[in-house]
């Protein structure tokens, strides 16, 4: 499933970022909207696991009421531009002359970008692929698995790259070293998105061609 978190749920999860616990009644006034609309919006936010709930005790008679609060996810969901580092880092990798040596440190990048995503082992490779479609996915990057062939096909409908691809295509063999360091399976790639193909798309080595 696809985050739906909107502009005005950025407002609502900035403010739990600055004043850390706040209730329903706080936030419809920093907010200036009505209480259902708050609660729409911490409903939809607690679905995506970008917030959590915590009931308040109360002694004597009264309904009891809740604090809400960012979980680790919603934590992590904010100021992660970091664009125009990754353009001139990535600008130094490809000035590197030496083959071999941009080749080894391309691996090693891919190697740690794997680890940082997680321990996919276990299951069959489609079910890896479908696991690492929906982790994509929580970070607002649309991929898709296609299992109508005979192997499973993985599909970026939108590319976590936009601009740096416009300047050097190769970010795409990286990504490719990245998913099969993943997966644990040589990918290669069977759809370019700058080739002119309507995405990218990565599919098993022993694929047929």
């Amino acid at each position: 499933m696809f985050p739906t978190v909107t502009d005005s749920d950025d407002a609502l999860l900035n403010l739990l970022r600055k004043q850390g616990e706040m209730g329903i009644s706080q936030l419809v006034d920093e907010l200036g909207v009505t209480a259902t609309a708050v609660r729409q919006r911490l409903g939809r936010l607690m679905d995506e696991g970008l917030i959590s709930r915590e009931e308040v005790v109360r002694s004597g008679r009264g309904r009891p009421s809740h604090r809400y609060q960012l979980t680790e996810k919603g934590r992590r969901s904010g100021g992660n531009n970091y664009a125009d580092l990754v353009d001139v880092l990535w600008a130094e990798i490809r000035a590197i002359e030496d083959p071999d040596i941009r080749a080894g440190l391309l691996q090693r990048i891919a190697k740690q970008l794997a680890e940082r995503a997680g321990e996919l082992s276990g299951g069959s490779l489609e079910e890896k692929m479908q696991r690492l479609a929906e982790m994509m996915q929580e970070r607002r990057i649309p991929f898709e698995v296609d299992n109508s062939g005979e192997l499973p096909v993985l599909t970026a409908v939108a590319c976590p790259y936009p601009e740096l691809v416009e300047h050097d295509k190769s970010i795409c063999a990286m990504e490719r070293m990245l998913f099969s360091e993943v997966l644990g399976e040589t990918m290669r790639l069977s759809g370019c998105r700058p080739l002119g193909d309507a995405c990218c798309s990565f599919e098993p080595s022993s694929a047929p061609k």
